[in-house]
């Protein structure tokens, strides 16, 4: 019973999710869309930037409304109606109006790309768009609404709304006295601080809202590393998959090794001599002077593998020669296939030579 619980209990161990997510896992994530991206970030970037181009480019915007307001008020209002001057009146109207906000989308466009690509770089996917059935499952719904994400964004969406509140009272409450003033001033003058106070105002809830944007980041980030997370099992099976199976590689390169091996003594017949060590090593050499420049390693082999390319070798009556030094050279110096080493052409000559000379006597 308590080698049942260990055992239950490694294997529940095994399945909690507390290893980091391999290479492999992130890139299969980051195709279907799955990064740590706020939205927060490049909203809160175009806020105060949009505002900071109104404190910079004050002049154009300036000079802007009053051509497009102006040109309206003093001349269009006068003309005949007609429906040349009309088409010509909303033509003139849409390119005053795309003048004034070209610069506003420029920085809400570059802005958000910049604020984007900071998070998750270049990314283009389309699985995120595919329709799924799996979204349309009202219970996976309602635990989403009352998930613990949805409690963060419930939180994290009043505490936006109460700095913003705090942050135009005391912006409002400083500037009262200035305030109570304004029905004693020009209306230039009364556009022009409510325009200070608004710039004011956007500035500082862009900032405020840029900080709590990178907070929003570091916990989706958060958020998404945990979702990556594995077991050790799951790392395991990755590993299976992307390398296969241990097991049966082991089966796959000894099906091979028995192959190669059963290759190699089909051609120990055709060997001229074979040298033995005598026990450990055994290498079968062939030499045909017609078709070689120098004689071949067909076979070679240690301990068990020698024994038997012996014992097939004494079968089909290949001769066998004990030399201990020579078989120990070509067996680390050589594979099967390679022809011998210039420097052991002698020994090798020699070996052949007498082999040679046993055949014709046995003849």
């Amino acid at each position: 019973m308590g080698n049942y619980r260990w055992t239950l209990d490694l294997q529940l161990f095994s399945q909690e999710k507390t290893e980091r997510a391999t290479p492999k896992k992130r890139q299969e994530a980051r195709q279907k869309g799955q990064t740590a991206k706020s939205q927060e970030v490049p909203a809160a970037l175009i806020l105060f930037f949009v505002f900071l181009s109104f404190m910079m480019l004050g002049g154009y915007y300036k000079t802007r409304l009053l051509r497009l307001f102006g040109s309206l008020f003093e001349q269009k209002l006068l003309m005949e109606v007609t429906a040349d001057n009309v088409i010509t009146l909303f033509a003139d109207l849409m390119m005053q109006g795309f003048m004034l906000l070209a610069p506003i989308f420029a920085i809400a466009f570059l802005i958000a790309v910049l604020g984007n690509y900071a998070q998750i770089g270049f990314l283009f996917t389309g699985e995120p768009l595919k329709m799924k059935l799996s979204k349309l499952d009202p219970i996976k719904g309602f635990k989403q609404i009352f998930s613990m994400h949805a409690v963060v964004e419930f939180i994290k969406n009043i505490l936006k709304l109460l700095l913003i509140g705090f942050i135009v009272y005391s912006v409002l409450w400083r500037e009262l006295d200035v305030i109570m003033q304004l029905a004693s001033v020009s209306i230039g003058d009364i556009f022009t601080y409510i325009a200070s106070v608004t710039i004011k105002l956007g500035l500082e809830i862009g900032a405020i809202l840029a900080v709590l944007a990178i907070l929003d980041y570091m916990y989706k980030r958060y958020e998404h590393e945990k979702s990556l997370r594995m077991s050790k099992q799951d790392i395991k099976d990755e590993f299976k998959k992307a390398e296969g199976d241990p097991l049966i590689k082991g089966k796959i390169k000894e099906r091979q090794r028995r192959m190669a091996l059963q290759r190699m003594m089909q051609d120990v017949p055709k060997a001229d001599v074979v040298i033995t060590n005598p026990t450990h090593f055994a290498i079968a050499l062939q030499y045909d002077g017609a078709k070689m420049e120098a004689p071949k390693v067909i076979a070679k082999g240690m301990d068990f593998v020698a024994l038997r390319m012996k014992d097939v070798a004494k079968e089909h009556g290949v001769i066998m020669m004990e030399n201990r030094p020579l078989a120990r050279a070509l067996y680390d110096r050589t594979e099967i296939g390679d022809t011998v080493p210039s420097d052991l052409f002698q020994a090798v000559a020699e070996v052949l030579a007498y082999v040679y000379k046993l055949k014709k006597n046995v003849k």
